[in-house]
Formats: C-alpha cells, structure tokens, sequence
C-alpha cells in the first residue's frame, strides 16, 4: 500500500488509510570479532530493528506484534484471520495504520465485542518467541478448523521456490536475522516478504492474497521456518492446500496436516524435498 495514502485495497471492500512512511528497518552497530586463534578486531555490522505494533479492533486493543513495519495493512488481515477473528476479508470495514506504524485499527463489520468489564487478558505467545502476543479473545469467531481441499501439486513449483529462496532476501543478506515467506499459485510467483519471525511473514503472505482476492485454496506456500502446529493450522485456516518449508515440521504439525488434507513438504532444498503429509506430486 502507498504510504500516507487514503486507498481502497485491491479487495474493493476494505478502506486501507497506511499513514506510515518509512521506518527504520536496520541500523549499524560495532562489535569486537574474536576468532579462535585468539585474535580479536572491531567489527561494524548491520542489526535489523525490533519493531512494535498495538492492534486495536473496534477501539480494543486486542493484539501486540513485534515485527518489521513493512506490509503492515498484509501482517494485519493475515494475523486476523490466522487467529479465527475474520473468516474472509470481507469481514474487515477498515483499516487505519498510523504515521509511525504503532498503532492499527481495524474496524469490523457486523461484529459485537464479548469484551466485558473485566477486560481479563489471555496471554498467548507463539513458538517463535519474538513477543508477540494476544491480550484477549473478544473477536474470535470460535470458527473450528476445516479440512484443506487438495491439490494436484508438482514438484517444480517447489523447487523454483527454494530458488527464489536461494537467491537471498535482501533483510536477511544484511542481518541474518529475518525469516522470508514466498506465495505462489501454481509456477506463477506471487509475492515474498520477511518478518523477524516466520509467523509474522506467513501473515503477510496471506494477508497479501486477502487484499488483493487472490484464491488462497489455490497456493503454494514456502516458508524458511520450522513448522510446528501453529504454523501448520495457519496454513489450513487459510485453506492453504500446499505448505512447503526449508526447515522440518514437528511430529504434531505432521499429525495435523494429516488431519485436515494438508500437503506438507518439508527440508525443501534445491536437490530434494521431504513430503511429509499429502499425496506425492503429479
């Protein structure tokens, strides 16, 4: 989204006001090198920049996020759907993201807070541990997972991914310190992004196909990431048939994807790839 820009999304149904302009994402920082041989020397590096956002949801703040403000209106809509607050992005009237990237609202249509008086906060932090958290669950919809629809999936698609992957995403060429997610539908790419966790970047992914009525039940998702089942239920709460990752799933996110028709494709390099949950390729 354009910043300091008053714009209807791609999904013509949602108000997007992003009022953040460019924010620090990287910042220097000298160091001393120590190398085995016991010499030492300075060293100047590059750090990427820890950066919060507060969620407000029809004025309650409900979510704290610590990320990188890049797609900021993206991390928002995959984050609420992801979550079981949204079912489609229809559901979400407008979204106002303020000058220094801080602060989100999101106004909801036809939805009534549970929130009572006494405001109690449920504490859930994901295993990526980058401090992200949930304040409380009055917007959750209380929507139960539903199976993924398969697909004939190829083994190229994956494999042009984990080049895309290989080629470096420039956050991490500096830091070593980001996570990336790439959406695709079939061969074609669709778009890549980097958070400092990788559930932050699987948002985005998603939330960039909501915003822009990209069919998410036609995707294919690569994450550099371990995934556990957190990782996993994102993927099929967003109807995602084909999760794919660098890393190794956990024996739970395995059992799951099992569950729900998930194709798990997991240790996806450029030589080779572990198919984890699904049918084999086509």
């Amino acid at each position: 989204m354009n910043s300091q820009a008053n714009t209807l999304s791609a999904h013509s149904q949602i108000f997007i006001n992003d009022q953040s302009t460019g924010q620090e994402l990287l910042r220097e920082a000298d160091c001393l090198q120590l190398n085995r041989s016991g010499e030492n020397e300075k060293r100047a590096g590059i750090l990427l920049h820890e950066h919060l956002t507060d969620i407000y949801i029809n004025e309650r703040l409900t979510m704290k996020l610590v990320c990188i403000p890049e797609h900021l209106p993206e991390l928002v809509t995959g984050r609420l759907l992801t979550e079981g607050i949204i079912r489609t992005a229809g559901d979400i009237k407008a979204i106002y993201i303020c000058e220094y990237g801080t602060h989100a609202r999101v106004y909801l249509k036809d939805t009534v807070s549970k929130a009572g008086a006494s405001g109690d906060f449920v504490e859930l932090t994901p295993t990526c541990c980058t401090g992200n958290h949930i304040l409380n669950d009055d917007f959750r919809t209380g929507q139960t997972l539903e199976p993924v629809a398969p697909i004939p999936w190829k083994a190229s698609w994956i494999y042009s991914l984990a080049d895309w992957f290989a080629e470096g995403m420039p956050l991490h060429r500096e830091t070593w310190c980001t996570h990336s997610c790439f959406l695709a539908m079939e061969d074609r790419f669709l778009f890549q992004c980097e958070d400092i966790g990788r559930h932050n970047a699987l948002d985005k992914a998603i939330g960039y196909a909501l915003l822009h009525e990209i069919d998410l039940t036609r995707c294919v998702i690569y994450s550099s990431g371990r995934i556990p089942t957190d990782m996993a239920e994102k993927a099929i709460r967003a109807g995602i048939p084909v999760l794919s990752s660098k890393a190794s799933p956990t024996r739970e996110a395995v059992e799951l994807a099992k569950q729900y028709g998930l194709t798990l494709v997991c240790n996806a390099r450029r030589d080779s790839m572990k198919i984890y949950a699904g049918e084999p390729p086509v």
